[in-house]
């Protein structure tokens, strides 16, 4: 199989469209009979992200890149930064507004959401600029990388 490469917007500030991209990939991936492990934690890890952008940065853009060997995701967005990308990290730590909690997000589990469902998680964030999340998950779960 060559390489499947698919781009989608993530619309900013609509919870309703939050998780379209993820869903998309999901179902893609089972039409080309992906292991279903590996499918859950792509759909994790891309809809932890696709939240993220919808909370705090007013959306952005999804790439992914499906091979045999792994799946490759790029979530970028031009928001604000992350201020503190080890606190950012912490299971619980939030920056979400009380709007956003009383709908039940931003509980502060999606960057340590996309790091435990991704095998290598890479993060460029610039304060004032925006964020790129660069997800890995690879098809063999022998085969682990990053952190």
């Amino acid at each position: 199989m060559s390489a499947l490469t698919f781009d989608y917007v993530v619309p900013g500030d609509d919870f309703t469209q939050a998780g379209a991209a993820s869903s998309d990939v999901k179902r893609k991936l089972k039409q080309i009979g992906c292991n279903a492990d590996v499918i859950r934690r792509v759909a994790i890890a891309m809809y932890e992200g696709e939240i993220n952008m919808v909370i705090h940065a007013g959306g952005g853009t999804a790439h992914v890149e499906i091979d045999p060997d792994k799946i490759y995701v790029v979530l970028e967005d031009h928001g604000p930064g992350i201020q503190d990308l080890s606190k950012a990290m912490k299971e619980g730590w939030s920056t979400a507004p009380d709007n956003v909690r009383s709908l039940g997000f931003g509980a502060g589990m999606g960057l340590p959401n996309i790091k435990k469902y991704s095998d290598i998680l890479d993060i460029d964030t610039k304060v004032g600029e925006g964020t790129a999340l660069y997800i890995t998950v690879f098809t063999d779960r022998n085969r682990v990388g990053g952190d």
